[in-house]
C-alpha cells in the first residue's frame, strides 16, 4: 500500500521565488496546498500568474483568500504611492514597496490552514540575499515565527510544532534560477513585476524586474517571459 504524501502549505504569489520554493517542496515529496492572498495589490496579474503556477505544479488544492490590506498597510504595492523605478537596489534602504507585516499575516493564514488539515510544514519563497531590503525576509524572522507557532497552536502545544521552510533564504537570484531550471520549471508562467504594463507584461524597471533580470543574466539562462514570441 502506497503511503500518501504528507501535506504542506505553500505560499504562492505567482512570482519566480514562490514558484521555485513550491517546486522544491514537491521535489521533497510533499503534497502541495497552495495559498494565494489577494491583499489589495494594485494589479490582478499576480493572482492570475499564481493560478497558472499552481496548475503547473499539480497542487492538491489552491485557495485564493480575499484580505484587503489597503486600509491598514500603506505601500506602493497597495496603491499608496507610485512604484519606484530604476532604483539602486543594493542601497540597503527599505523601499516603499514594503507592505507592513505582509509575510507575518500570510504565514498566520498558512498556519491556520496547516493546523486545519494536519500539515506540519509551510514553505515560502523569501530570500535574504538578492531582495529589496524587506525586514520580513530574514532568517531571524523565520525562526521567530516558528517559535510563535509552537506557542500559538494546539498542534504546537501537543508537541507537533510547525516547520517553516524558506529554501531560497541563502540563495542568490541566479542560484534560484539555476535551481528552477534544474527542476524543469517554466518561468514563462510567472510574473515578478510590481507594476506590470497593460496586458500583464513586466515593466522592466521596478526592483523586482531588475532583480529578476540580474538573476537570469548571472545564471546565463534566458528569461522565457522576455524571449517568447
Amino acid at each position: 500500500m502506497t503511503t500518501p504524501a504528507p501535506p504542506a502549505i505553500v505560499l504562492l504569489s505567482g512570482g519566480l521565488d514562490s514558484y521555485t520554493s513550491a517546486a522544491i517542496a514537491r521535489d521533497m515529496g510533499f503534497a502541495l496546498y497552495a495559498l494565494t492572498v489577494r491583499y489589495g495589490q494594485t494589479h490582478e496579474a499576480e493572482v492570475n500568474a499564481a493560478r497558472r503556477v499552481a496548475a503547473s505544479l499539480g497542487v492538491a488544492d489552491h485557495v485564493v483568500i480575499e484580505l484587503d490590506l489597503r486600509a491598514i498597510a500603506r505601500s506602493a504595492l497597495t496603491g499608496a504611492s507610485e512604484v519606484p523605478k530604476d532604483r539602486e537596489i543594493d542601497s540597503g534602504q527599505i523601499p516603499s514597496t514594503y507592505v507592513p507585516a505582509r509575510n507575518t499575516i500570510f504565514l498566520s493564514l498558512a498556519l491556520a490552514w496547516a493546523e486545519s488539515i494536519g500539515a506540519g510544514d509551510v514553505f515560502l519563497g523569501i530570500n535574504a540575499l538578492d531582495y529589496s531590503g524587506y525586514p520580513d525576509c530574514r532568517p531571524a524572522f523565520v525562526r521567530a515565527f516558528e517559535r510563535l507557532a509552537s506557542l500559538a497552536t494546539k498542534a504546537g502545544v501537543e508537541g507537533n510544532a510547525l516547520r517553516v521552510h524558506a529554501p531560497l533564504l541563502e540563495m542568490t537570484k541566479a542560484d534560484i534560477v539555476r535551481k528552477g531550471h534544474a527542476l524543469g520549471l517554466d518561468y514563462g508562467l510567472t510574473l515578478s513585476c510590481y507594476d506590470p504594463v497593460p496586458g500583464g507584461l513586466p515593466c522592466g524597471h521596478c526592483d523586482s524586474c531588475l532583480l529578476r533580470a540580474r538573476g537570469f543574466a548571472e545564471a546565463g539562462i534566458p528569461d522565457p517571459l522576455l524571449t517568447e514570441p
